[in-house]
């Protein structure tokens, strides 16, 4: 089975509700308030991850993915920085080192871990990688290995991403429209079983994204020749977004402060992509529902070849003018343009 870290979203039709060669390195100045994180311990899926699915499988280890940073593939399901690494350089350190690497020295593992995979979910999602709640085991058995002490724990950040591989697994495995509202409960109640496991463990504050506008994705909006999102498919993902603020709010009530905060994705994209342009104005996205990476078969994806080794894709000129790398992944362009909207609201982590 080859992992691509897509996420199917067929489901959405069932539940109608009404830069390049950037340095990571960065300057921010913050006014630190008792809280200043120098780890950063990440959870999640294709969004987030920077390396940990087996390059055997992953379409993130494959040719195009990585060709804007760090020039080569490397396990980022994007053309360069994600997520993860626009966090880090808001905190100043450097982007954590994926788990699997975990073995690379101890001196490695000072500015915390990545323990998200692509593909995965709250549940397994079939893809034979860790789900939420194992990744959090991986931290756990780490602290009991005494890698990580109650000190680096308290001056820890956790992040954490689920982008929607739940979903797309219910529908797969023959799920029933009537059984989804059920389900997408039965998914944020989880997702709040582990960040208070998350924050059990002595990481003090736990940051977790919303569902992005799903119906913006390439792979819906390739429909109207990425004209316009499937809006449909959006008040769906807000239903997710609904059940998430009020299980952070319970959260928030039962700890002494407000330790879970939420990082607000799906906002932030349709910021970008209603104005085509990063906060900065110096980059304007043409075609934001558009890809940058496009498959030239059916059933191929971006990094897809033909038995001959022939390439099943194109890739645009400039993916830094594309907010859009594959058909559900930002470019790094795409990353810078989120982390910018959302710069201001990170001020809030060191509350």
């Amino acid at each position: 089975m080859e992992f691509h870290g897509l996420l199917s979203y067929t489901f959405f039709l069932l539940f109608p509700f009404a830069i390049a060669g950037e340095a990571v390195s960065v300057n921010e100045h913050h006014t630190y308030v008792g809280f200043r994180p120098t780890k950063l311990f990440v959870f999640g899926d294709s969004y987030a991850d920077t390396g940990n699915n087996p390059k055997s499988l992953a379409s993130s280890w494959k040719t195009p993915y990585g060709v804007t940073f760090p020039g080569k593939p490397a396990g980022r399901y994007s053309d360069g920085r994600v997520l993860t690494d626009y966090l880090a350089r808001f905190m100043g350190i450097k982007s954590p080192l994926p788990y699997k690497f975990r073995n690379y020295g101890p001196g490695k593992l000072r500015g915390g871990l990545n323990f998200a995979y692509g593909g995965t979910g709250v549940f397994d999602t079939g893809n034979l990688q860790p789900n939420m709640t194992t990744q959090i085991g991986f931290l756990q058995g780490l602290i009991k290995d005494k890698v990580y002490t109650k000190r680096d724990l308290e001056s820890s950040l956790a992040l954490v991403t689920v982008s929607g591989n739940d979903y797309g697994t219910y529908t797969s495995a023959g799920g029933s429209d009537q059984g989804l509202p059920s389900f997408i409960s039965q998914v944020v109640n989880q997702m709040a079983k582990d960040l208070k496991l998350i924050h059990d463990t002595g990481v003090r504050r736990v940051l977790v994204t919303t569902l992005q506008p799903v119906g913006c994705l390439p792979r819906e909006t390739v429909l109207s020749s990425y004209q316009q999102c499937n809006e449909s498919r959006n008040s769906a993902a807000t239903f997710h977004n609904q059940l998430l603020h009020q299980a952070v709010t319970t959260l928030n009530n039962n700890t002494k402060d407000s330790s879970f905060l939420i990082l607000d994705i799906f906002s932030a994209f349709n910021t970008v992509l209603n104005t085509k342009r990063d906060t900065t104005g110096n980059s304007k996205f043409d075609t934001p529902l558009k890809p940058c990476c496009v498959a030239t078969r059916s059933g191929a994806n971006c990094g897809s070849l033909d038995e001959n080794g022939k390439e099943l894709y194109t890739v645009c000129n400039e993916p830094g003018s594309m907010f859009f790398w594959d058909t559900v992944h930002p470019t790094q362009a795409g990353w810078r343009a989120v982390y910018l909207t959302l710069r201001s609201s990170l001020n809030r982590i060191y509350n």
